[in-house]
Order: C-alpha cells, then sequence, then structure tokens
C-alpha cells in the first residue's frame, strides 16, 4: 500500500486521476462507467496482466483486456482449461493433473489417468460437465501460498508432475489458483468467473510425453478450444470443416496427385505421375523466375560435417530437432542432415577469391 491512501491510475486516451489506494480494476471501471466492446477479461498494469480482482497499491498504466486481445484469448483459453480440469477431477478422482496451458488456437492439458481406461469416447461426457460447472458462475481466486504449504498439497495427492514443476519454482512466488472445488497451481491471471465460457468443444486427445521426454510416463493430452459466444463456436467449427474439405491430403488423394507409405514413413509423399507433372511445372517455372532475376543454380549435398553447422549457428538452435547424426568410422567425424542451404552456399561462395566486381553474386538451390 502507498504510504498516502492514494494512487494515480492512468487509462488509455485518458489524463491520470487519483483513486483510493487497493481499489481494483473492475471497481475502477464500474466507478469510472467505463464501456467496453465486449466484456473485459483482465487487465495489464504497466503492461503485466492481472486478474481484474487484483487491488491496485501503486500509480500505474492500465489498458482493459478483452477477448479482442491475442491476450485475451489466451487467458480465456487458459481458464477453460482450469475448468475441463475441473470436470474432470470430478468424474475421475484419481486423476494426476500435469500441465494445462493455453496454446495458438485453444488450449490441452495434460494428465495421467493411471489405470483408468479413457478415450475420445468420453468427451461429450466430459462437455456435459464443463457446461454445468461453467453455469455455477464460479469465481477464479488467486491465492498466494509458501513452497512448503504447495509441496504438502501435492503430496497429499500423489501428484509426481506438479512437485517436479515446484522443485524449479521460488518461495514466495509460488501462486495456486481456484474455481468451484479445484485448485491448481498456476501464475496466472484468468478471467473473472466461469460463466463468461459460453461455447466450448473438446477437439482432440492423443499421447504426450511429460516434459515432451520419450523416456518418461506418457500422459493423456486433451485439446479444446472455447468462445465467450455460442456463435463464435459454431463458425470455427464451420470454418474447421471448410478446411478440412481443403485439406492437401485428402485433395493429393483424390485427384492422384501424391500418396503416403507407413514403409516409407510419415510425412514423406510418394509423387503419382499426375502430381510429379505439376511438380516439374513448378520447378521450371522457379528455374525461370530465378534466372530472370540474375540467380545461377547450384546444388550441394543433403547432409554435411557438424562442424560447418557450428560455425553456421544452426547446430545450436536446431541440434534438439534434427534428425540423429551420421557417425562414420573416421574419429569425431560427425555429418548431420542440412537445416538450409545457406551454410553449404556460404562454403561455394569461399571457394575461390572474389572482387568487388563479382557481387551481388545470387546462389539459388
Amino acid at each position: 500500500m502507498s504510504p498516502s491512501s492514494k494512487v494515480t491510475l492512468t487509462l488509455p486516451n485518458a489524463s491520470p486521476k487519483s483513486h483510493r489506494a487497493g481499489i481494483t480494476a473492475w471497481e475502477l471501471a464500474q466507478e469510472c462507467k467505463l464501456h467496453f466492446p465486449a466484456p473485459p477479461l483482465a487487465v495489464l498494469v504497466d503492461g503485466q496482466p492481472k486478474d481484474l480482482s487484483t487491488p491496485l497499491t501503486e500509480d500505474a498504466h492500465l489498458h482493459y483486456i478483452t477477448w479482442e486481445d491475442p491476450q485475451g484469448k489466451a487467458i480465456f483459453w487458459h481458464s477453460t482449461a482450469h475448468l475441463m480440469a475441473e470436470a474432470l477431477q470430478a468424474l475421475y478422482p484419481d486423476i494426476s493433473f500435469a500441465i494445462g496451458p493455453s496454446i495458438a488456437e485453444g488450449f490441452y492439458y495434460d494428465a495421467d489417468f493411471h489405470d483408468t481406461p479413457f478415450d475420445a469416447t468420453h468427451l461429450p461426457r466430459i462437455e456435459k460437465k464443463m457446461k454445468a460447472l461453467a453455469r455455477l458462475k464460479s469465481p477464479f481466486h488467486r491465492m498466494p501460498i509458501s513452497k512448503e504449504e504447495a509441496i504438502a498439497f501435492y503430496q497429499k495427492k500423489s501428484n509426481p508432475y506438479k512437485l517436479e514443476i515446484l522443485e524449479d519454482l521460488k518461495d514466495g512466488a509460488i501462486t495456486f489458483y481456484r474455481q468451484g472445488t479445484f485448485t491448481d497451481l498456476c501464475k496466472g491471471p484468468h478471467i473473472p468467473h466461469t460463466a463468461l465460457i459460453q461455447a466450448f468443444k473438446l477437439t482432440n486427445i492423443a499421447g504426450a510425453y511429460w516434459k515432451n521426454d520419450a523416456t518418461r510416463r506418457q500422459l493423456t493430452r486433451i485439446y479444446g478450444i472455447s468462445f465467450p459466444e455460442k456463435g463464435m463456436l459454431q463458425d470455427h467449427l464451420h470454418a474447421k470443416e471448410q478446411a478440412k474439405k481443403r485439406d492437401h491430403r485428402t485433395l493429393g488423394k483424390a485427384l492422384q496427385l501424391f500418396t503416403f507409405s507407413e514403409d516409407v514413413g510419415s510425412g514423406l509423399p510418394l509423387w503419382l505421375p499426375k502430381g510429379t507433372f505439376i511438380y516439374h511445372q513448378l520447378t521450371q517455372f522457379l528455374h525461370q523466375t530465378q534466372t530472370q532475376a540474375g540467380y545461377q543454380s547450384v546444388l550441394t549435398p543433403h547432409i554435411a560435417h557438424k562442424r560447418l553447422y557450428v560455425t553456421s549457428g544452426h547446430y545450436q538452435k536446431y541440434q534438439e530437432n534434427t534428425f540423429r547424426p551420421i557417425h562414420t568410422s573416421q574419429a569425431d567425424e560427425e555429418f548431420l542432415l542440412k537445416p538450409m542451404n545457406c551454410p553449404h552456399h556460404c562454403a561455394i561462395y569461399k571457394s575461390s577469391p572474389k572482387s568487388y566486381r563479382d557481387l551481388p553474386l545470387r546462389l539459388a538451390e
């Protein structure tokens, strides 16, 4: 709390004004009779996202976050992940939760069902429970908690995943969030209450190794999407259905352009005659366009010595996502599939002396 009982708060396109210290962003909106195109979901306090229920005890610039803001969608989806977790906890009491973030489009939660059978046919049951819980209008409560209390909470629940997360968190910076009967380790922020979640769809399930480590336990990942209005969900599902009809895998098969084989490998196309004809037409167009732009064609190997990519910096950035290195009988000789052409083209440039008269040198592959 500031020494005085007042704080200076500044709203977008408005002059700073004095308000009582401890006023929440929601109370401020009501006091100032602010009008929003959509209900506010959270607030930026000096650029940091906070709950609308956060007491404002210092001078700050405020910006209210709505669904129209990218951050608003992320907060809304994360809150829906908590709502789904509450439904899962009610339906599967022995479940152990791992992580449940928002993603580019929607949310997911990773969970361990232990020996309880679970598959996609269970999703409608979970959705039904979520609808019942959403109608309760349960507020999202932020609860600062000591590390000792947090550890005791998850030890009681026998949850190894949350306990592992807690190992890397500092005491004094840990918060729980509770809505209804569900309490979760979370830094927030969240929307004010569950009734704002008017429409949602659980879209898919998948297996996910804990911390993306294939040596760790495989969890069940449940994906979903949510919206503040039912019409938005209907529009989204319609757009998804239309996109599915235009999926290249569907069209490629229907037009007999390419096929796939599990024996060859996922994502590795086998071009059929019609597809190969189109491929060559596009290749010819590409070469003509490059030639007109002053590029010279070159060919380089699909692999190179690891040291090339260390020099270029690609190895440091992409080493975790590359295929396994190729080792030869020579000591310390290691080859990698090339992540990009440019390191090879730099080697071509270095292969002979260059004058400024040779520039610009445009190489294409």
